[in-house]
């Protein structure tokens, strides 16, 4: 038993085996095979240890998107969509030469060391050269080897707005959305119709890089101006450059019906009415009195515009030149930047009844009365009797002297809710009466709502959907895209939207001019434009990352908007309503006004994002100059 486990080897005397075998074979052998494994596992360490299967399947969608492209009264074709952006790219044929000069230098010097390994193993100094410069090509090959040697397209993705998005997502919350998008995401617009750069010359290519002649896009059809539009080839804002305008509005939403289409709301501007028309039978009953008329507004699109991981493009009804181009250019520098992210912090609509009591003491009585819970549970009752939707959330009584204030706040659904809340109000004055004999309704609304008013209270407690938007601009975008730098454009925020306003007392109106996108929004979807004045409450915050980047932030606490009721039942603005995504009511109650109100805080934030750039770099005046001015002309 002895000798048979002393027989046995122990791994020390292995190891020492296989160290004698190793020194046993010839030197050049033996750095030959030191050289091909480095070889080896560089190259597939750095070039086989890529993307997963599923990046390289998804890469294609991210350089291009294919369409189908739509006619209302013609059968679908499909079309190819480009980014169509002309930033400077890397030489990547010259990176592609280096490559393999570098591994063929690095073969050559191998094939010399071995067949002088004898001599240059003896000489120290030699040995040193060898060492040094193998050392600096497997730096080389761990540093930038497999940049455009083995999968180039890959590295020219070197900004991924959509990755850049999934990583950076908010929690997930019932009004926040956070889940990735489903439907491709459109790449940022090819060109901004908005001259920011004082120094650059204004005048736009009509024709990007394909060499069209004027003469031969007009002899084009429609479809096909259409496609080149679609594909960047022509820039939809230089239509009415090379076609007459009636065409150009018409080729114009050939392109956006096709882009439209790609998110499934292909057809949404068919009842967009782009000649004299008006359906006064709608509008009697429901909308205005003693009809004589109706006052066309221009209706412009702002798009894409990335927001919660999806694609969405933006009506606005305006007759403000350059509003649209210039939240158009806020639009894609957000896009730029990997898109914004929204949020609803609060939904409810208020109405804020005043009753009247014999004393003081008993309007104190019946404050303290609503606010018990079991009480609050009796007026909760009596409101949603009498809806199928609302649902009071709150009541917030105030006591001046004998009178009492009721503040009621309900969650509408995708009602704006003004109609569905008076109504409640009312059953919840009857409940207190049966309660209170001596209570006196003086008003059903007593101004503490507040509705199309400034208020601190709406500013303070919210009013119709609470949401605060926020993004992120790289600092290259800032500069590249908005014409200035994340340092001037911090500072005119702080300056004038901040301190400016303070100076001025405002309330509610620490920013550039968000009253001019949250109108124009109304005006195209239907809503009520006098509820713009609380509706524009907002605060802009700009900051500067450790990176150098731009954060951005809007707050816009009472935005009070509706998909259902109204003006939206209009064909125009219903049509509008079905382009952003959220025509009528939503799979789930709500969803659709909040989609809405997400849209409006990310449209407004684009819009303060352009505006501050070009107060930063003092190009204002120069835009609205070059694009809200027509030459006089002479009449015949």
């Amino acid at each position: 038993m002895t000798n048979t486990v002393a027989s046995v080897p122990t791994v020390g005397e292995r190891l020492d085996a296989l160290i004698d075998t190793i020194d046993s074979l010839p030197s050049t052998h033996l750095y030959g095979a030191v050289v091909a494994v480095s070889v080896v596992f560089s190259f597939a360490l750095l070039n086989w240890g890529g993307p997963s299967n599923h990046t390289r399947e998804d890469a294609p969608q991210k350089r291009r998107l294919s369409w189908e492209m739509r006619r209302s009264a013609a059968s679908a074709s499909a079309v190819s969509f480009k980014s169509g952006e002309t930033e400077p790219q890397p030489k990547w044929h010259i990176l592609r030469v280096l490559n393999y000069a570098a591994v063929g230098s690095f073969a050559a010097s191998v094939v010399i060391f071995c067949r002088g390994a004898s001599v240059y193993l003896n000489d120290p100094a030699t040995l040193l050269q060898f060492l040094v410069g193998w050392s600096l090509f497997l730096c080389y090959f761990f540093g930038f080897f497999g940049i455009s040697f083995v999968d180039p397209d890959g590295m020219m993705m070197s900004y991924d707005p959509q990755q850049s998005q999934a990583n950076n997502d908010p929690q997930d919350s019932t009004n926040c959305k956070s889940s990735s998008a489903k439907k491709p995401l459109h790449p940022p617009a090819a060109a901004t119709p908005v001259c920011s750069d004082g120094k650059a010359s204004c005048k736009a290519p009509v024709v990007a890089a394909a060499a069209l002649s004027s003469s031969a896009i007009k002899e084009m059809s429609d479809e096909q101006v259409a496609q080149l539009v679609v594909s960047n080839q022509v820039k939809d804002h230089m239509l009415e450059k090379v076609l007459d305008p009636h065409r150009a509005v018409a080729v114009r939403r050939l392109a956006f019906d096709t882009k439209l289409a790609s998110l499934d709301r292909g057809g949404a501007l068919d009842e967009l009415p782009s000649g004299p028309s008006l359906d006064y039978a709608r509008v009697f009953g429901a909308n205005c009195e003693i009809v004589v008329g109706y006052v066309p507004l221009p209706v412009g699109m702002v798009g894409p515009l990335t927001l919660n991981n999806e694609t969405v493009y933006v009506p606005m009804a305006t007759t403000e030149g350059c509003l649209v181009a210039s939240t158009n250019r806020g639009a894609k520098a957000i896009c730029q930047g990997g898109g914004a992210h929204s949020c609803i912090v609060r939904d409810g609509i208020t109405r804020a009844p005043c009753v009247r009591m014999k004393t003081a003491m008993e309007a104190a009585k019946l404050k303290n009365w609503c606010e018990e819970p079991q009480h609050f549970a009796k007026l909760k009752a009596a409101f949603e009797s009498t809806t199928s939707f609302g649902k009071l959330e709150q009541c917030n009584p105030t006591v001046a002297g004998r009178n009492v204030y009721l503040r009621l706040r309900c969650f509408s659904g995708d009602a704006m809710g003004m109609n569905m809340v008076s109504k409640g109000s009312l059953a919840v004055i009857d409940l207190l009466k049966s309660e209170f004999p001596t209570l006196f309704l003086v008003a059903l609304s007593g101004n503490m709502c507040t509705d199309k008013k400034p208020a601190a209270i709406n500013w303070i407690e919210g009013r119709g959907k609470s949401v605060v938007v926020e993004a992120i601009i790289p600092k290259d975008v800032v500069r590249q895209t908005l014409k200035t730098t994340v340092q001037s454009i911090c500072s005119t925020n702080i300056h004038k939207n901040l301190i400016g306003s303070a100076m001025a007392g405002a309330m509610g109106g620490f920013n550039a001019h968000a009253a001019n996108i949250v109108t124009a929004i109304f005006l195209a979807t239907g809503q009520d434009p006098a509820q713009n004045v609380e509706s524009s409450n907002c605060i802009t915050l700009m900051e500067e990352t450790e990176e150098g980047n731009l954060w951005i932030s809007c707050t816009m606490p009472s935005i009070e908007v509706g998909t259902v009721g109204g003006g939206t039942s209009l064909p125009a603005q219903s049509a509008c309503l079905k382009a952003i995504g959220c025509k009528g009511g939503g799979a789930k109650p709500g969803q659709n006004a909040q989609q809405l109100a997400h849209v409006v805080a990310a449209a407004t934030m684009a819009g303060e994002l352009s505006l501050l750039a070009a107060l930063a770099a003092n190009t204002l005046v120069a835009a609205h100059m070059q694009h809200n001015r027509k030459p006089t002309t002479t009449s015949k």
